[in-house]
């Protein structure tokens, strides 16, 4: 995993790699048949799961106990606090506002990143990261909503799911950030096979207590063949593989404000697999949009690259 180190092509490789998988999640999702904060639940039990298991593969990452002994009280607030609020949040403000609404806020963790990553760590927030943002923003806004921008704007209650996937993005952007010292220290795969499976039976807990949906996972292959399946690959795929090479892209490149930009992609990425497996065709407004959000990714790239540098 020191590759990912040595090598800034292969840390960018790894975050792409990391926002396929979340572009490909929706798709699992329907597949699955199940909805709603349960969903959570089964990811990130059965991920984290993957993660403990993915960790005992490679020596460095074997002893699990070591990262308590230093950042014991820091790993259990995080996990609390990224996996288990965090996707409590999301996955609860889809009963109140639309999936246009929460979609498009949700492409803001990268702008929030940025800014607790100044406020923490003193990273500048460069021009072009502000111009590369708004583009992507914009153009993020005209792909989900298909060029009608009224559909972002609620009242009622759907002001409350707003406000909830709003504390989702900050509360994974913090997240993110405060995991990144300890990941330089211990790997990304310990600490994110532990923040994830804490984070997961704190997801359990609250589920079980807030909706009396106490998930059983030795009930997995009780379902339909289809059904566990598909809950399977959201667990291996969407979460274990996705989370690791997304976290760790992020820990690896030079500056994770600029890695993290790449998450803009996720909705292009999503319009590609809808158009491939789901036949759907691409509009006017999808166009235009995909090509906003490439400019403005490359405009960044290319802005903050000193002049007469080799692509990475």
């Amino acid at each position: 995993m020191g590759l990912w180190h040595r090598s800034t092509l292969v840390a960018y490789l790894a975050v792409f790699l990391g926002v396929i998988g979340h572009a490909s999640t929706e798709f699992v999702a329907v597949l699955s048949g199940v909805g709603g904060p349960e969903l959570s639940v089964w990811r990130f039990l059965l991920g984290g799961c993957g993660l403990l298991l993915l960790c005992m593969a490679f020596p460095a990452s074997r002893n699990l106990a070591a990262p308590f002994r230093t950042h014991g009280l820091q790993l259990v607030g995080l996990a609390l606090w990224g996996v288990t609020l965090g996707f409590l949040l999301y996955h609860w403000s889809l009963d109140f506002a639309t999936v246009p609404q929460v979609a498009t806020m949700v492409v803001t963790i990268p702008i929030g990143v940025g800014l607790i990553n100044l406020g923490l760590n003193r990273q500048p927030f460069s021009r072009a990261k502000m111009f590369s943002g708004c583009g992507a923003l914009v153009g993020v806004a005209l792909l989900i909503t298909d060029g009608y921008l009224a559909k972002l704007m609620g009242t009622g209650q759907n002001l409350i799911g707003i406000l909830m996937v709003l504390g989702c993005t900050l509360v994974i952007s913090a997240y993110t950030v405060m995991m990144r010292p300890i990941i330089e220290t211990y790997g990304v795969l310990r600490i994110t096979a532990i923040t994830m499976f804490m984070g997961g039976i704190g997801l359990w807990f609250l589920v079980g207590l807030c909706w009396a949906r106490w998930v059983n996972p030795f009930t997995l292959l009780a379902r339909p063949a289809g059904q566990w399946t598909a809950l399977l690959v959201m667990a291996v795929w969407n979460t274990t593989i996705t989370q690791f090479l997304w976290l760790g892209g992020l820990a690896a490149v030079p500056d994770i404000t600029r890695g993290s930009y790449l998450f803009f992609f996720k909705p292009v990425i999503a319009t590609g697999l809808a158009v491939v497996f789901l036949g759907q065709a691409v509009t006017l407004w999808q166009v235009l949009a995909i090509t906003v959000i490439s400019s403005a990714v490359l405009v960044e790239f290319l802005g903050t690259r000193p002049a007469g540098a080799a692509l990475p």
